[in-house]
């Protein structure tokens, strides 16, 4: 795990890099920020404007809980990406990194009231472990904070209904690698969904078992063992990450 500031940079600045090339951006818009190791809370997040593929390492933000920038920089901040990480960052000190993607397979799956089911392998590992909170509109105000982080709860993530996913991670890989997971599911879902309506996939027992089987005891997170691997992608097809 990333133990300085200047390693969850550019852990940070990979999973950006990473997520335009996988596709997952939007333009100027979503988020994904990670907490600063030794200030408690401040955490880092994307300048406004920039793409994902012009993220590095130097050019991301330190903010608040409040919203506020506290590098001394006055960067621009999307005002949407304060109000939904700067909530889960407070509600979830264990979140060291949040995610939250306008990626395509996913928006589509949080349009679904029945959400993500067990019908691969990859949903088995968040199945059950995903919450739902009901759109809104645009995701600005202090009482819809509250609402979304209680729908949160201590799971690994939401389905914002007709908005997107939003992930959390103990590391950024972690949080990276689970919307891997998350994005293919969902994928793989909608694409069998399509040919058979009435698709359920495997029993509850056999998918909680799954999942058991995935996480084992904890000692090895998500991303732990793909992370290296990823780094290397990012180097190799985007480079500059790190600066």
């Amino acid at each position: 795990m990333a133990s300085t500031e200047h390693e969850v940079r550019i852990d940070l600045a990979a999973a950006y890099r990473l997520a335009a090339l996988q596709g997952w951006d939007d333009g100027i818009y979503t988020h994904l920020s990670a907490a600063v190791p030794g200030e408690p809370g401040v955490y880092l997040i994307n300048r406004f404007g920039l793409l994902f593929e012009e993220v590095c390492a130097s050019n991301l933000v330190k903010v608040n809980m409040r919203g506020e920038v506290v590098d001394g920089s006055a960067a621009p901040v999307n005002p949407s990406g304060f109000a939904i990480h700067g909530a889960v960052h407070a509600a979830r000190p264990d979140a060291a990194c949040v995610i939250h993607l306008h990626s395509p397979w996913a928006v589509a799956l949080a349009a679904l009231p029945e959400g993500l089911l067990p019908t691969s392998q990859w949903a088995m590992r968040l199945c059950g472990r995903l919450g739902r909170h009901d759109y809104e509109g645009l995701a600005l105000g202090r009482e819809e904070q509250a609402r979304l982080v209680a729908a949160l709860g201590e799971l690994d993530g939401l389905l914002l209904a007709h908005h997107g996913p939003l992930i959390v991670g103990r590391s950024v890989a972690e949080a990276w690698q689970l919307m891997h997971i998350l994005e293919r599911a969902a994928q793989a879902q909608l694409r069998a969904m399509a040919a058979a309506p009435s698709l359920r996939g495997v029993d509850a027992g056999l998918a909680a078992l799954t999942y058991r089987q995935w996480v084992g005891d904890g000692s090895v997170r998500d991303g732990d063992l793909e992370w290296p691997a990823l780094l290397r992608r990012a180097q190799r097809l985007s480079p500059g990450f790190s600066d």
